[in-house]
């Protein structure tokens, strides 16, 4: 908590998410107003000043894939996961979420999406929505994907539509391509992203609508963002080939599982990604946070099921770090990436005018303290704000 109407943060080693050194940051009215070597003068204005004694600091991490309402329900309504609480996404130094419907988009709904997700706003993070969720027509809330981008403030596109897995729609290209138009249409009539994020099961067909949709249509590669692009190996390859046409990608950083033999570590596939010279803009990282991640067997019938957090993130930047990848190739797909592709022009670097969402780096690569919008939230690794119910 603040008890001035000015923070000043000094002696700070920031990644912006590119190194600037120790610097020192002014902050007021939850927005960065000053970053640099000279220490401002201030007069008698009353600042509280943090001293954080070269600690590296690094914006608040961005989650395009969170179900805030919680995921799963594919073992009976008894397996509906939770809506995370506050104290979930902070405590991972997620500062900026997406909500969305997954499988579950009949007894969840685009309202309660948008419900929770101004909850969290209430409670002090940024948050916004994807429309619809894994089936075609797609759950709405006033009658079109094109309608609900335009008219319904905090929704930026559709998502999780699910291509390639037995729970889809099992949806057409027609259908597939008359979906990503809508939203290209309304992200054009907005500014907003205009994205359909789509999630990616572990189908032979893979991409292959993707592919389509970039050699039949004059829709641009920004469009389609697919998810989960790292659960199989021919699919991660697939995912890899796409970003040389321009197409964003999705990493999701789920826990190391050795027994899914066929998947792709996440920190396995950032390294990749980054050592094969890719588009570095065109890789995000999200948590699939709030959602369950259950495993089928050859029949469709569930063999056992994990729950995911948004921790998964905060988790794989540490081990990131850990194996010696440096800070600033590390950042931007878990902060300027997503950021810039969903078009949340506030977010997601540590410079003048950007709201000040940002995270302090322990010794060990931790999360340490959390700032959203200028309040902090974790301080010390511990929450100093908890959510309404917790």
């Amino acid at each position: 908590m603040t008890s001035a109407p000015l923070q000043l943060l000094l002696n700070v080693d920031a990644f912006a998410p590119d190194p600037l050194g120790v610097t020192h940051i002014l902050i007021g009215g939850g927005r960065i107003l000053y970053v640099g070597t000279e220490r401002p003068q201030l007069g008698g204005l009353a600042v509280d000043v943090t001293d954080l004694d070269g600690r590296r600091l690094v914006p608040g991490l961005v989650d395009a894939h969170v179900h805030v309402t919680g995921g799963g329900g594919e073992a009976g309504f008894h397996t509906r996961a939770p809506a995370p609480s506050l104290t979930r996404y902070t405590g991972a130094g997620v500062t900026t979420m997406v909500g969305l419907l997954g499988t579950d988009d009949l007894t969840r709904s685009t309202g309660g999406v948008l419900a929770q997700v101004r909850a969290l706003r209430a409670e002090g993070l940024s948050a916004y929505a994807w429309t619809g969720g894994y089936h075609l027509p797609p759950t709405t809330l006033t009658g079109s994907v094109r309608s609900d981008i335009v008219h319904l403030a905090e929704v930026i596109g559709m998502g999780e539509l699910a291509l390639s897995d037995h729970r889809s729609s099992q949806p057409t290209f027609d259908e597939f391509a008359r979906v990503a138009s809508e939203c290209h249409v309304a992200g054009l009539m907005t500014g907003k992203a205009g994205v359909l994020h789509c999630h990616l099961g572990d189908g032979e067909r893979g991409l292959a609508l993707v592919r389509r949709l970039l050699d039949e249509t004059e829709l641009p590669p920004r469009t389609v963002h697919p998810t989960h692009v790292n659960r199989r190996r021919a699919l991660f390859d697939e995912a890899l080939a796409l970003t040389e046409r321009g197409v964003t990608i999705d990493v999701t950083a789920f826990p190391p599982d050795e027994a899914a033999e066929d998947e792709v570590d996440a920190a396995e596939a950032v390294r990749a990604y980054i050592e094969a010279g890719l588009p570095p803009e065109l890789l995000t990282v999200s948590s699939d946070g709030g959602g369950c991640l259950p495993h089928f067997d050859a029949q469709g019938e569930l063999v056992h099921m994990d729950f995911a957090t948004s921790q998964a993130l905060a988790d794989l930047l540490t081990r990131l770090l850990g194996e010696g990848v440096p800070l600033e190739q590390v950042l931007p797909p878990f902060t300027s990436n997503p950021a810039r592709y969903l078009r949340l022009r506030r977010k997601g670097r540590i410079a003048p005018g950007h709201d000040a969402d940002l995270v302090v780096l322990d010794e060990a690569h931790g999360i340490r303290d959390v700032m959203a919008r200028g309040r902090w939230h974790v301080r010390g690794g511990e929450p100093v704000i908890k959510g309404t119910f917790q």
